[in-house]
C-alpha cells in the first residue's frame, strides 16, 4: 500500500522521517560532543606569556602576509620609519583633460555665435566678416534689418530664414531677439598698434589692463562701459583669462565694433611696456593705496582691474605706480570687477571733465574782466 503524501508535501517525493524512525542514510550518525571527551592540547611545549615574549631570544616574531598580494611585509617600527617625501606628478588623464578643455575654448572662439538685434546689427554695420545669418521672417523684412542683409549678402553672408525653433537649438535657450550671425574669428590686436591708436586718438588716453578676468559677463561689462567712457582700448592675459566669445559679445551689446582688444602672453612685460610709453599705472585694490578722490587721473592712465575672487595679484601689484582704492560706506568689504571698473571710469571721466569746464569757466571770466 502506497503511503499518500501529507499536506503540505508534494506528490513523487519521500515521506517525512517519523519521529524515532532510523535515518535511511548509510553514514553513521554524527556523534554528540561529550563535555568529557574534550580534545586536549598539548601540554609538552611550555606556554609563553606575551609580556615575556620579547625577552626571549629563541622566539621570533613571524612576518605579517597581506592576502590582497601575497606579499611578505616585515614588521618595522612605526617610530624609526623614515617619511618618504611625496612629489606631485600630475597624472596623463590630467594633462590631456587640461588640452582638451583649451582645444574647446579656442573651437568656441574659432566657431563662435553672436545673437541678439542689438549685437548683429552693430557686426553688420563694422566691418567684421560675418559667414552666415539666421532670421526669422518678422525681422527679415524690418527696414532696420533689410537694407544691412542685403549688404551682408553682397559680401559672401548666407542668409537663412528660419523659424525661432531653430534658434533655439542654435543657441541652446538663450535670448536671441529672434536673429543669430556665425563671424569670424574676434582678430585681437597686437600690444604696440593699441598704443599708437590710443596716442593717435587723444593726447591723453585711457587704457584698461585686465588681470585674469574669468567670467564673461563681468568682461562684456567692462567692455561697454569702458567705450560709453570714452576709454582708448582694453588689453587681457592670455592665460587664465576668458577671451571674446559670444557670451561676451552679448553682454557688450555691440561696443566691441568701436573698441580695440588686445591680448598678451606676460602681464607683467605689458606693464612696462606702458610705462615707457608714458604711461602712468593705476591698480585698484580693496583696502590698499588712496582713494581715487584724491588722485589725478588726467593725462595717459592706465587703470588695472583685479579679477573676481583674488583682485590684483602681488606680481602685478609690484608693478604698478600707485594702488588706490574705491571708499565705501557700507559692510560690504569689495565690489565686483566690473562695478569696480564703471566706477573708476566715471572717476576719470569727471576730473576730465571738470578740467574741461574750468578753462571754460576762466575763459569766458577773462573775457568779461578783460573785453577784446
Amino acid at each position: 500500500m502506497i503511503d499518500k503524501p501529507r499536506r503540505g508535501q508534494k506528490a513523487g517525493r519521500k515521506p517525512f522521517r517519523k519521529d524515532g524512525d532510523q535515518p535511511t542514510s548509510s553514514r553513521s550518525p554524527k556523534p554528540r560532543f561529550n563535555r568529557e571527551n574534550k580534545p586536549q592540547f598539548n601540554t609538552d611545549k611550555p606556554r609563553i606569556n606575551r609580556a615575556d615574549r620579547s625577552d626571549s631570544p629563541s622566539e621570533q616574531i613571524t612576518p605579517r602576509i597581506s592576502r590582497a598580494d601575497k606579499k611578505v611585509i616585515p614588521d618595522i617600527d612605526r617610530a624609526g620609519r623614515e617619511e618618504k617625501t611625496r612629489k606631485f606628478v600630475p597624472s596623463p588623464n590630467a594633462i590631456a583633460s587640461e588640452e582638451n578643455t583649451r582645444e574647446e575654448s579656442e573651437s568656441e572662439e574659432d566657431n563662435d555665435l553672436i545673437y541678439g538685434r542689438h549685437p548683429v546689427i552693430a557686426a553688420m554695420k563694422s566691418d567684421r566678416q560675418l559667414n552666415r545669418i539666421w532670421i526669422t521672417a518678422k525681422l527679415h523684412y524690418d527696414p532696420r534689418f533689410h537694407s544691412l542683409l542685403v549688404e551682408a549678402k553682397a559680401n559672401g553672408a548666407i542668409i537663412d530664414e528660419v523659424e525661432n525653433l531653430r534658434l533655439n537649438q542654435l543657441t541652446q535657450g538663450a535670448n536671441h531677439q529672434g536673429v543669430v550671425a556665425q563671424v569670424a574669428p574676434y582678430t585681437y590686436k597686437e600690444l604696440e598698434d593699441l598704443i599708437q591708436q590710443a596716442k593717435a586718438q587723444r593726447t591723453d588716453p585711457v587704457i584698461i589692463v585686465l588681470d585674469s578676468i574669468t567670467d564673461p559677463h563681468n568682461l562684456g561689462a567692462i567692455i561697454r562701459t569702458a567705450e560709453a567712457f570714452g576709454a582708448q582700448g582694453l588689453i587681457i592675459p592670455q592665460r587664465r583669462a576668458v577671451g571674446i566669445t559670444s557670451a561676451v559679445m552679448k553682454v557688450a551689446a555691440g561696443a566691441l565694433e568701436h573698441f580695440s582688444v588686445a591680448r598678451v602672453v606676460n602681464l607683467s612685460r605689458c606693464l612696462e611696456t606702458l610705462k615707457t610709453e608714458g604711461f602712468w599705472i593705476y591698480g585698484t585694490a580693496a583696502g590698499q593705496g588712496k582713494s581715487i578722490h584724491d588722485l589725478d587721473l588726467r593725462g595717459p592712465v592706465c587703470l588695472v582691474i583685479g579679477s573676481e575672487g583674488d583682485g590684483l595679484s602681488l606680481l602685478t601689484q609690484r608693478h604698478c605706480d600707485q594702488l588706490m582704492e574705491i571708499p565705501l560706506a557700507g559692510k560690504t568689504p569689495s565690489l565686483n570687477a566690473s562695478v569696480a571698473a564703471g566706477i573708476t571710469l566715471y572717476e576719470v571721466y569727471r576730473q576730465r571733465g571738470s578740467q574741461k569746464l574750468d578753462m571754460t569757466t576762466a575763459i569766458s571770466v577773462s573775457s568779461k574782466t578783460f573785453p577784446i
